[in-house]
C-alpha cells in the first residue's frame, strides 16, 4: 500500500545532545533531500554534506544517508540526516524539510507503512515497540526476539498447517468422486485435534509474556505495626513510606519500582488489615485488600514478636509468601500455615538478601526469562483463544461442510495475530503508542 506523502520526524531523544537522527519516508524522499543536501549521495553510504534551505542558507553539515526503496526500513524510498543536536539545528532543518514538502510523522507512522509495505508482520512491531520501551535485559531478550519474529515463524508455522488440513477438507468435499482417499475428513479433524492441543498449550503459559512485559505487582499485607513500611523502605533503599508506631498511619497503597532477576516489579505497601471505624483507614483497607487480590504475588508479613492473626494466616493458605519482620526482638516462628516464613528485619537488614533472591526467583517462575517465543499482549491472546474454539468446533462439526467453514474462521482468527487478514480494525490499536519517528 503506497503512501502518497512524504514524512519526517526526529528519531533520536528530545532535547540537546551530540547527534540528533532525522528520517525521512515517502516519494518524495529523494528530491528532497537532494535537495537540502546539494544532490543524492551514494545509496546506504554516509556522506558528509552542507544542508542548505531554500534561499540558499546554511543549517548544518551532517552526515547523509540515502535509502532507496524496497531496501529500507519502511519500504519506501528514506533518508536520514545526521544532525548536530542542538534544538535550534533540528528546528531549522525541520522547517526546511516541511518547505520542500514533508509533513511531520505521526507517532509510529514508520512502523505502520513497514507493515503495510510488507517489511515486518504485527508481531515484529509490536517487538520493536517493545524494545523501545524495555526497561530490563529480560525485557530487552523478550522484545528483541519477537521483533526478530520468534513468535510470527511459530504462528505462520501454524497457519501453514492449518491453511493445509483446510486444503484436505475442501477436496473431501469438492471431489469426493475423484477417487481420492476417503479419509480426508477424518484426517483433517484429526489434524485440526492436534493443532488445537498444540495451540492450547501455549496460551497456558501463565502470561509470562504479557508479566514480563508489563512489569510484575508485588503486595506487602499483613496487620498494622507489622512491618511493613519499613520493610519497603528497605527493599527500596529510600523512604519511600512513612514509618511510625501509630497503627493506621498507612492508609493509600504507597508504590515504589524495583528490578528483580531482570523483570520489573511494583511493590506496592498497603494499609494494615483491621476492623477501622475512620472512614478513611477503611477505604485504604479496602484498597489494601483490592490490591493483593490483583497481585502477581503477595507478601503476608507479620511482626516475629506477635502471633500472627486470621488474615494473615488466610493469605498465607491461598499462596503468599510469609515473612516474619522485625527479627531483631524476636525468633522467627519455624513455620506458620505449614510454610516456613522468611525471617527478616528491616533494622539490622538481616534477612534482606535472602528476600530479595525469593523475590528475583518468584518473579522469574511468574515472568520467564525472555527467552521463550510467548505472547505478550491480550490481543495474542485473544486471537488464539479464537483459533482453538474454531478448532474445536471443526472437530465436532456433523458435516464435512460446516467443519470447513470452521478451520477458515480459524484461519481467519490466526491470521489476525500477525496480520496477514482482518487487520483494518487493529492497526490504530496497534501502532498508536509508538514513538514519534519510529
Amino acid at each position: 500500500m503506497a503512501a502518497t506523502d512524504t514524512i519526517f520526524a526526529l528519531a533520536s531523544g528530545a532535547g540537546r545532545a551530540a547527534v540528533a537522527v532525522m528520517r525521512l519516508s515517502g516519494p518524495a524522499s529523494g528530491p528532497i533531500l537532494a535537495g537540502i543536501a546539494g544532490g543524492l549521495p551514494p545509496p546506504r553510504r554516509a556522506s558528509l554534506r552542507r544542508l542548505r534551505d531554500a534561499e540558499g542558507a546554511t543549517l548544518d553539515r551532517a552526515l547523509v544517508l540515502w535509502f532507496p526503496g524496497p531496501g529500507s526500513y519502511t519500504g519506501e524510498d528514506g533518508a536520514e540526516l545526521h544532525l548536530h543536536g542542538g534544538p535550534a539545528v533540528v528546528a531549522a532543518v525541520a522547517s526546511a524539510l516541511a518547505a520542500l514538502g514533508a509533513r511531520p510523522a505521526e507517532p509510529g507512522e514508520f512502523t505502520r507503512r513497514a507493515f503495510l509495505n510488507g517489511q515486518l508482520d504485527l508481531t515484529a512491531a509490536e517487538g520493536i515497540a517493545d524494545l523501545i520501551a524495555a526497561e530490563t535485559e529480560a525485557q530487552r531478550r523478550q522484545a528483541l526476539r519477537q521483533a526478530d519474529g520468534a513468535l510470527a515463524r511459530l504462528h505462520d508455522e501454524w497457519a501453514g498447517r492449518l491453511a493445509r488440513l483446510l486444503a484436505h477438507q475442501e477436496a473431501a468435499i469438492e471431489f469426493a468422486e475423484d477417487g481420492l482417499p476417503t479419509d480426508l475428513d477424518a484426517r483433517a479433524r484429526a489434524g485440526a485435534a492436534a493443532l488445537r492441543s498444540e495451540i492450547t498449550a501455549h496460551l497456558a503459559d501463565g502470561r509470562k509474556g504479557e508479566r514480563l512485559r508489563e512489569g510484575l505487582l508485588v503486595a506487602i499485607l499483613g496487620a498494622p505495626n507489622a512491618g511493613k513500611s519499613s520493610l519497603l523502605n528497605a527493599l527500596a533503599g529510600r523512604e519511600a513510606a512513612i514509618v511510625s508506631a501509630r497503627a493506621g498511619t498507612t492508609r493509600d497503597v504507597v508504590e515504589v519500582r524495583l528490578v528483580l532477576g531482570g523483570v520489573p516489579v511494583t511493590l506496592a505497601d498497603t494499609a494494615g488489615l483491621r476492623e477501622a471505624a475512620d472512614e478513611i483507614e477503611q477505604e485504604g483497607i479496602r484498597r489494601a485488600r483490592r490490591r493483593a487480590e490483583e497481585a502477581d504475588l503477595v507478601l503476608a508479613v507479620f511482626a516475629a514478636d506477635v502471633a500472627p492473626d486470621a488474615v494473615t494466616l488466610d493469605w498465607v493458605a491461598r499462596g503468599a509468601v510469609p515473612v516474619a519482620s522485625k527479627v531483631d526482638l524476636a525468633p522467627a516462628p519455624a513455620a506458620i500455615g505449614g510454610t516456613a516464613p522468611l525471617p527478616v528485619s528491616a533494622l539490622t537488614g538481616a534477612g534482606l538478601d535472602a528476600l530479595r533472591a525469593r523475590l528475583a526467583e518468584e518473579a522469574a517462575r511468574l515472568a520467564g526469562s525472555g527467552d521463550a517465543a510467548l505472547l505478550t499482549r491480550p490481543r495474542h491472546r485473544a486471537a488464539l483463544s479464537e483459533t482453538v474454539a474454531w478448532l474445536e468446533e471443526a472437530e465436532s462439526a456433523p458435516l464435512p461442510e460446516l467443519a470447513s467453514e470452521a478451520l477458515r474462521a480459524a484461519l481467519r482468527a490466526l491470521g489476525r495475530l500477525t496480520g496477514r487478514v482482518g487487520v483494518e480494525d487493529l492497526l490504530d490499536i496497534v501502532f498508536r503508542d509508538f514513538c514519534i519517528g519510529k
